[in-house]
């Protein structure tokens, strides 16, 4: 690649001119959307007011490791901190800068080699508790399939895409169970609740068959469990309406998400004392860690109903 700016001070003048070279790069040569370029473009500009007074951005990593330190200090006057997402966001853009100064001949030592992306957080999921939970299920709209299909999310702990995934043979109502194939394929057997039972039977019994039958479905292992009006398996579109209407009714909107049923069951399990890997097994998680979020959420729990009724918390 040709040294065409070796030579020259490393300025915030030559800074700025790399910047407006890496976008053109990523517009022209990548082919990078308007909406994605405005970011890189924003995550530069920002550091690129830091940089150029520090003078050293092209002579070593120590000027973005200093300026991305900077804006993980939540509070400092006159520096914006980040939340972690973001800062994530702003390290991968300066590393992708960097990548391309370096191939291009602008820079002689490969900073981007040397920074790491800081770690993606992994965020608590949003759970609901028993009694809003309930209040939420009683707020289902009339039609029993919506209904039926709530419950089994909330007393299975199912995925929303492994419900829809269900055939009628799939479900056992005199076994209490679901057979559930899950990620990777993987195959799973789940109890379901009395009363997530009564509900299903109701579904299957009063509305299901009729469905069935008026739009004269020849049904494979049973037909899917979830159908919508025209006898066909219901769409994830559906099910995501059908929960963000009971959501809004029970005055839960904005903390519902598809999987808050699915965590709600979890945390539930655990803060009754089941044992971690059952939970693993029934929620169908490959790894242990992913199911230990759950232990940080309910141990915060702990924690503030600790705060609120200990006379010295």
């Amino acid at each position: 690649m040709p040294d065409r700016k070796m030579n020259q001070p490393a300025s915030g003048g030559r800074l700025d001119r790399a910047i407006a070279d890496f976008l053109a790069y990523l517009r022209v040569e990548r082919g990078v959307s308007p909406a994605t370029i405005r970011a890189y473009a924003g995550d530069l500009r920002d550091f690129a007011a830091v940089a150029s007074r520090a003078g050293a951005w092209a002579q070593s990593a120590d000027t973005a490791v200093s300026y991305l330190a900077s804006r993980t200090r939540r509070g400092t006057t006159g520096e914006r901190a980040l939340a972690p997402t973001s800062l994530r966001r702003r390290a991968a853009s300066i590393r992708a800068f960097y990548r391309f100064c370096f191939g291009e001949g602008l820079i002689r030592v490969d900073v981007a080699a040397r920074l790491d992306l800081p770690r993606q957080p992994r965020l608590l999921p949003e759970t609901l508790s028993v009694e809003e939970v309930a209040r939420m299920l009683d707020a289902t709209e009339s039609r029993l399939r919506d209904r039926a299909l709530l419950e089994l999310l909330y007393a299975a702990g199912l995925r929303v895409s492994e419900a829809l995934g269900l055939d009628r043979e799939d479900l056992s109502l005199d076994g209490g169970f679901v057979r559930v194939i899950g990620k990777g394929d993987r195959e799973r057997l789940v109890p379901v609740g009395d009363v997530a039972l009564d509900w299903l039977d109701r579904w299957i019994r009063e509305d299901r068959e009729a469905l069935l039958g008026r739009n004269h479905v020849a049904p494979v292992r049973g037909g899917p469990l979830f159908i919508g009006d025209r006898g066909r398996r219901l769409a994830r579109q559906q099910a995501w309406a059908a929960i963000k209407s009971a959501a809004s009714r029970a005055g839960l909107n904005d903390r519902v998400s598809p999987h808050t049923l699915r965590h709600s069951f979890a945390t539930h399990l655990l803060e009754n004392g089941a044992d971690l890997r059952i939970v693993q097994e029934l929620l169908g998680h490959a790894s242990i860690s992913t199911t230990q979020l759950y232990t940080h959420l309910t141990g915060e729990r702990i924690r503030a109903v600790y705060a609120r009724a200990h006379p010295r918390a």
